[in-house]
């Protein structure tokens, strides 16, 4: 076994967690939702330098894992931000294009399989559903308070499965 694999994993959230996504919003807002100009604007994101911050301190001691309610379609877009805004390299775990679960079931469904065969050390994650739902499974949890609160993301992460 290696040193790497030994290394316990910290998992991060990506949006209003590490990059700040209220500059797109307003795609949301509307009726219908327009759901690929929402995500077409995330490699404008900015970064969220206590998230950040909290990520690049982890990588020092844990493997970094990133777990995303984001597409699969958007993998590559993630990644390219993920590299320009200097965060440590690490396995990203997206959603399925057509699931569209609830963000609390399909993180949880990851954390399981991580924990399987690796000591998750934290979770770092806006969405109090998640957070609740990754404590009560005995997950130590960072609440990300640092970006505003959106009730409509909220919405989408929960009630239609999409980010």
């Amino acid at each position: 076994m290696t040193e790497r694999s030994r290394r316990p994993i910290a998992v991060f959230d990506i949006d209003n967690t590490l990059a700040g996504t209220a500059h797109r919003q307003r795609f949301l807002e509307r009726a219908p939702r327009d759901w690929d100009a929402f995500f077409a604007a995330a490699p404008h994101d900015p970064p969220i330098a206590e998230g950040i911050a909290l990520a690049v301190a982890a990588a020092e001691e844990s493997e970094v894992v990133y777990l995303t309610g984001r597409p699969e379609r958007c993998r590559r877009d993630t990644l390219d931000w993920l590299a320009a805004h200097g965060l440590p390299e690490g396995r990203l775990h997206m959603r399925r294009n057509a699931d569209r679960r609830p963000a609390r079931h399909t993180k949880l469904e990851v954390l399981g399989r991580l924990a399987e065969r690796r000591e998750v050390r934290v979770l770092v994650d806006d969405d109090d559903m998640v957070c609740d739902a990754a404590e009560r499974a005995g997950f130590t949890v960072v609440r990300a308070r640092w970006a505003d609160r959106s009730a409509v993301l909220e919405q989408a992460q929960e009630g239609e499965g999409r980010s």
